[in-house]
């Protein structure tokens, strides 16, 4: 085969029709040789002459898509220098866009001698095969009339799931498809998400990623996926078809099933660190192409990592050629893939300017500026694991972010905790104490109660301590602060009592999360019961402890319609999903304001009672005329008042509907979590019982 210059741009792998032109960036390099793979894995090296502004490339005429390809690239192996060049290790494209399989430990992973005294200081003299091929794809795909439904965040819904988790065990799903991107856009799934009325999906990460050789070990793989080392490239193990580069197109396809009903596709994505670790780590990409380039090194000693993420490594988001490989991907999967928008892993590692989280950073300055990547979703988990990472409320204005303050007050205040009763006020109402000042509004706040990574709903109400020795660690992994609340009994029982407290609980916890604004999200099963049996920290259990059981009886299925009657009367009523946040004015023309506070005597909350760690119960008036807002075709929103009553106590309490005043219509019950098939119509001004531990949502018609 020949090599001809070629062209710096694009990065990666593309092809023509005729040949493929392969470009590859590393500033500290002396060679660079592509490496060419036939279908008995035998290998042709085809040395890279060309650099043009550290970019190495090259084309080749004659490859097709389907060839299989990586990189061995030679240079100094210093990493008291950062630098960690090992020719012996065959590396990944970081633009690959389609990979031949998982990585492989047994063929080699590691660029250093792993045994010997001089640790990672001394290069390993064997070969290292154990990183993926990447594979030439053909980009074109038939997306037909496919266009995104383009939501408006505050009407959004969104349900965060898992490619397998969700149809593994799904009995309509023909069994070949399950636990793949197939298996999502299938029709029962598909109608399955429309029923239950969400607005999009969140997947969990599914860019190529490593499962970690401690977890193979133990019989137990990284099922999570937060390990990823291909961040164009699905991963593997969501194909159907062992065909190379087949996963691409099988991705577009469930993203177009789902865009025809709907539903938009976000994707979880981890560009704060890659599987290849610390200094002690395998190399199977990055490192062994440019370390110093790619990952945060310690300038006092450049053979150590920052590691603001638990992982051993933080990538070096300073460096231009690294924020391009993330613009590169975002852009990639927006205009090639048709996703949606994104929710960034512990994002506040992006962010990062030295030792302090920055959030004019170029990132964001970036993002800001892109006319592609700043039209979608942007979702923050606004945190990391180093010092001064917690950054709720502190994201630029076109992020919205997970509100882990919205998780932890809902929680403690149905667990019965005191002194929340201001706190919640502020996090039903869309957390202006986080969001107002700096220009946002409420759907700034992605509110949840329950996420992949900690306990399901049904485990929130059912245990008070974490049960993960599954997964190998002594039950020494995941959180001890869970604020769940067992009901009186930790785990399974059969006590009638027991039972009809946690089924009560978790619809007070749906109620809550799908009556406050800002934009709910909802974990992925939570809706059927799912339980991991109090494995508060899934991550390497790919089996059943995860895949959603769907066989349900009948308070499972009851749980599931309630959920569905919920978001309808979610969307049906404007007032639950504003757009702007309340002013507690009052209405032009009228004497009642936008929103009031009540105690459940009916008077308005005072100080006194804001501060009372007793206050256990409150009422929410919305004012049907206090929107303030127009819908498309420039018409003023209104909506029905609403009143929503909250009961946290161990007591019944008798509520006062608000009276009349400029409205005598009757209150209407729409939905109770004691009884959620209830009816009852009382005048303004009356009483009405609401039981210990329940809400009761009424409406009124406007005149």
């Amino acid at each position: 085969m020949k090599v001809v210059p070629g062209q710096s741009y694009p990065l990666g792998a593309s092809w023509d029709g005729r040949g493929v032109n392969f470009a590859l960036y590393s500033e500290h390099a002396t060679q660079v040789d592509l490496c060419l793979f036939d279908e008995r894995d035998e290998e042709v090296r085809l040395k890279l002459y060309e650099r043009s502004a550290f970019v190495w490339h090259g084309y080749v005429e004659g490859l097709k898509p389907g060839q299989r390809y990586a990189y061995r690239v030679d240079g100094p192996y210093d990493p008291s220098s950062g630098l960690r060049y090992n020719s012996k290790s065959l590396l990944l494209d970081p633009y690959a866009k389609a990979l031949d399989g998982p990585a492989k430990w047994d063929k080699g992973a590691f660029a250093y001698e792993v045994g010997q005294t001089d640790a990672d200081l001394k290069p390993n003299p064997n070969e290292s095969r154990g990183a993926p091929r990447a594979v030439v794809i053909d980009p074109a795909f038939d997306w037909g009339s496919d266009a995104p439904p383009s939501t408006p965040i505050h009407r959004s819904i969104i349900y965060e799931t898992h490619v397998r988790g969700l149809t593994m065990r799904h009995p309509d799903v023909p069994e070949h498809l399950r636990g793949k991107f197939a298996a999502v856009g299938s029709p029962p799934i598909v109608a399955y998400l429309r029923d239950l009325g969400v607005t999009a999906i969140e997947l969990l990460p599914i860019h190529g990623f490593v499962d970690d050789r401690f977890l193979l070990d133990r019989g137990l793989r990284n099922y999570w996926g937060y390990n990823s080392i291909a961040f164009f490239a699905p991963d593997v193990r969501y194909r159907t078809s062992d065909i190379p580069g087949d996963g691409v197109r099988e991705f577009k396809e469930m993203v177009k099933s789902l865009h025809a009903a709907g539903i938009e596709v976000i994707l979880d994505v981890v560009y704060n660190h890659t599987a290849e670790g610390n200094h002690f780590g395998p190399t199977f990409s990055f490192k062994g192409i440019d370390n110093p380039t790619y990952y945060r090194l310690n300038p006092k000693d450049p053979r150590y990592y920052f590691d603001y993420t638990g992982t051993g490594n933080s990538l070096n988001v300073r460096h231009p050629q690294t924020l391009q490989l993330i613009m590169d991907s975002l852009r990639y999967w927006i205009r090639d893939m048709h996703v949606d928008g994104f929710r960034f892993d512990l994002a506040a590692t992006l962010a990062r300017n030295l030792h302090e989280v920055d959030q004019l950073s170029s990132f964001f300055t970036i993002i800001h500026q892109d006319p592609i990547i700043g039209q979608v979703k942007l979702i923050a988990e606004p945190w990391d694991v180093g010092e001064g990472g917690y950054q709720v409320g502190n994201f630029p204005i076109r992020w919205t972010e997970w509100n882990g303050r919205y998780r932890d007050t809902v929680r403690a205040f149905w667990r019965g905790d005191g002194r929340m009763a201001s706190d919640l006020a502020y996090r039903l109402t869309g957390s202006s104490d986080l969001y107002e000042s700096d220009g946002r509004a409420p759907h700034a706040s992605i509110n949840f109660v329950t996420a992949h990574d900690g306990f399901t709903l049904d485990d929130l109400v059912s245990y008070e301590r974490k049960h993960n020795e599954s997964n190998g660690d002594e039950n020494r992994d995941g959180t001890d602060d869970n604020n769940s609340f067992n009901c009186g009994v930790e785990g399974p029982t059969d006590a009638p009592d027991v039972r009809a407290l946690r089924l009560r609980q978790k619809r007070n916890l749906f109620a809550t999360l799908l009556l406050s604004q800002g934009v709910p999200m909802i974990s992925g099963g939570d809706e059927i019961g799912r339980t991991q049996h109090g494995n508060n920290n899934a991550y390497c259990q790919d089996n059943e402890t995860s895949w959603y059981d769907w066989e349900l009886d009948d308070d499972r299925r009851a749980l599931r319609a309630f959920t569905q009657r919920l978001i309808a009367i979610r969307a049906e009523h404007p007032n639950l999903h504003r757009a702007r946040f309340f002013r507690a004015r009052s209405i032009r023309g009228h004497e009642v304001r936008d929103i009031l506070w009540l105690r459940h005597d009916g008077e308005q909350m005072n100080d006194q009672d804001w501060s009372n760690p007793g206050t256990s119960s409150l009422a929410i008036y919305l004012a049907g005329q206090g929107v303030n807002e127009v819908d498309e075709r420039g018409e003023l929103i209104s909506d029905d008042d609403l009143l929503i009553m909250l009961n946290a106590s161990s007591s019944d309490l008798e509520f006062m509907l608000a009276p009349a005043e400029t409205n005598d219509a009757p209150w209407e019950l729409v939905v109770g979590t004691m009884d959620p098939g209830a009816k009852e119509v009382a005048r303004p001004g009356s009483k009405t019982k609401v039981v210990a531990h329940s809400i009761k949502l009424f409406r009124r018609q406007i005149s």
